[in-house]
């Protein structure tokens, strides 16, 4: 029994083994992009899955080591379905003061390993020079400082300078069509512990391409002398679809910040925080949207930014009745989600179908870049040589501000016998192609004819018929145009199917665990459903109307509140997820639930 668990052991610790051996060893560092000048902080070195031995810290400009390097291992493992797994690590931590202002680049730290070499890859570290009013004024009192929580007493009024929402454009001109980014940030001195919007800023006359963020106060920038803690709220791509002065208006958010009371204690003074609420707005910003030059080339449909494109037949032997695939593929950056589909001049003899757009592109820096694959089936209907002619797709070039064209290449196509009969579009061309035929022999069954038609009920069926079919559809024309003409009515009938299909996007990022897209989808279907449903511009879409107009459209009390605070609880996972506290399904669940009931209720009569 004893040799048994000898042995047992023996075998763990051998699997133990060759799991760390064949786990992948890595070092990387960890440190803060940027200080204050005169503060300390911290910079961890980790080696992943081995032993480290000599290792060295890269020097650090503008600043003094105070400690370091400063070593702690651990290390875990576990069996999973009698497969075992296993990690180690080895951390160095450098303590700094920051001495100098100013942005320096610091090299690698390296460290041995089974006498190999492994070495960190080198990073920027920028050093803000203090607050300019970091000195007591003449009355004694200080400014508020990120790093200092003594100036961050209670009671103090929270400035204007101490706590703002701005909106930033990248460029403040640019032509239609050519992406612009937006970001709005919040800027603070204090701690924030809730942050929610009322009011959302508006881009009226844009296209949006949404950026994921991570709203928390993880970075420091300095503002006009002054350094804040800075947390991204919204960053998106605009397409601007129209010339003239284009305007984001200004949003409104509730905001929580923490201040500290000093208490006085029989174990001495002790800080207490107090939260303070306060509601902030942000500016407004503008861009000029140039118009694009004239005159347009015929072949230009909109396409703005830089691209690329080939073309290709696939398959490349052809036959009668056979699918085959003229795929245009257009790569590059700018509107390329937007781009319309060349007109491709098909021979007549081809059945042609609608074509399908694949775009697959992504945000890539201040624009949106990758591919559009436009994929046009067609099936040749009889054997021949034929011939696809070359065609034009132009787009607009905003660094050179000039149009370029692009040609497709010209394809000679040769088709062969295939199995099937041509469709019957095709089968007046195919009698063309016959030869005279013979001349009928025999008994025609010739017959003189002696009645007149207009005596017979038949002959006046075919006006009567008509004139009424003719009648039933201008009817429902009218009523059809009559229903169209008030886009309220329409807007409230369409808000439920829209408000669903935006809930089964979010639920697509519910299931791939994606919780910023999921809050922002899930958001953009309530406020577009309240919108639509009980009669509210989205310029004036805020809780105070949509509490009243739910009361006025036959709501109760409690269903009003449903609606709000599903609209709190997703407004505050978005911009406060590690404050949330609410899982992304009861927030479906929520969200679908306030819709149906409000489905189900009754409108009050005018």
């Amino acid at each position: 029994m004893l040799k048994s668990i000898k042995f047992l052991l023996i075998i763990a610790m051998l699997q133990v083994a060759a799991t760390m051996l064949s786990a992948e060893v890595s070092f990387t560092v960890d440190y803060p992009h940027q200080v204050v000048q005169g503060n300390k902080f911290r910079i961890t070195f980790s080696l992943r899955n081995a032993e480290g031995a000599g290792f060295t810290a890269p020097e650090v400009g503008g600043c003094a080591t105070l400690y370091g390097p400063s070593k702690s291992s651990s290390y875990s493992s576990q069996w999973v379905n009698g497969v075992s797994s296993s990690s180690s690590s080895e951390e160095y931590t450098m303590v700094y003061r920051a001495d100098k202002a100013g942005k320096y680049n610091v090299g690698a730290a390296t460290v041995t390993v089974g006498g190999k070499r492994y070495s960190t890859r080198p990073f920027t570290i920028e050093i803000l020079p203090p607050d300019r009013s970091a000195q007591s004024n003449a009355r004694g009192s200080q400014s508020v400082q990120i790093d200092n929580v003594d100036t961050q007493s209670a009671g103090k009024q929270v400035s204007a300078n101490d706590l703002f929402v701005r909106i930033n454009m990248s460029k403040s001109n640019v032509y239609e069509q050519e992406a612009v980014v937006c970001t709005i940030k919040l800027y603070t001195k204090y701690q924030i512990s809730q942050f929610m919007a009322n009011i959302q800023p508006s881009y009226n006359g844009f296209l949006i391409e949404e950026l994921p963020v991570s709203p928390n106060l993880n970075e420091v920038e300095r503002v006009n002398g002054e350094n804040y803690m800075v947390a991204e709220l919204k960053k998106c791509i605009l397409f601007p679809q129209q010339s003239g002065k284009l305007t984001i208006t200004s949003g409104t958010y509730d905001v929580t910040v923490v201040q500290f009371e000093n208490i006085r204690t029989m174990f001495g003074i002790v800080r207490q925080p107090v939260e303070k609420q306060l509601k902030v707005k942000s500016n407004t910003a503008s861009v000029n949207i140039l118009p694009l030059p004239t005159p347009k080339p015929a072949s230009f449909s909109g396409a703005v930014g830089n691209f690329t494109m080939t073309t290709e037949i696939k398959p490349q032997v052809l036959k009668t009745y056979e699918a085959a695939t003229y795929s245009c593929i257009i790569k590059g950056s700018g509107n390329i989600k937007y781009l319309k589909a060349p007109e491709i001049a098909f021979p007549a003899q081809f059945d042609v179908y609608d074509p399908q757009n694949n775009v697959n592109a992504k945000p890539n820096g201040g624009t949106v870049s990758g591919t559009a694959s436009i994929d046009y089936t067609f099936v040749p209907q009889f054997v021949g040589k034929y011939e696809i002619p070359a065609t034009e797709f132009t787009y607009f070039n905003p660094a050179t501000k000039q149009y370029v064209t692009l040609s497709t290449q010209k394809y000679d196509l040769t088709v062969a016998k295939g199995s099937g009969s041509p469709t019957s579009a095709h089968k007046g061309i195919q009698q063309q192609n016959r030869d005279i035929l013979h001349i009928k022999k025999g008994d025609l069954e010739l017959k003189t004819a002696h009645d007149f038609m207009v005596e017979h009920f038949n002959y006046w069926l075919w006006y009567i018929v008509p004139i009424l079919i003719l009648a039933g559809v201008l009817f429902y024309y009218r009523k059809s145009l009559k229903a169209r003409s008030d886009l309220k009515l329409m807007k409230t009938k369409r808000a439920n199917k829209v408000a669903k299909k935006r809930l089964r996007v979010a639920q697509q990022f519910m299931r791939a665990g994606d919780s910023n897209k999921f809050y922002a989808e899930t958001l953009k279907a309530l406020w577009g459903y309240l919108s639509d449903k009980i009669g509210i511009p989205v310029s004036e879409l805020n809780k105070e109307n949509i509490s009243a107009e739910l009361v006025s459209y036959g709501a109760d009390e409690d269903m009003v509140a449903s609606v709000i605070d599903v609209l709190n609880k997703c407004e505050f996972a978005q911009y406060a997820p590690e404050l949330g506290g609410t899982d992304m399904e009861s927030i479906y669940s929520a969200a679908s639930d306030v819709m149906d009931k409000l489905e189900n209720t009754k409108r009050k009569k005018a």
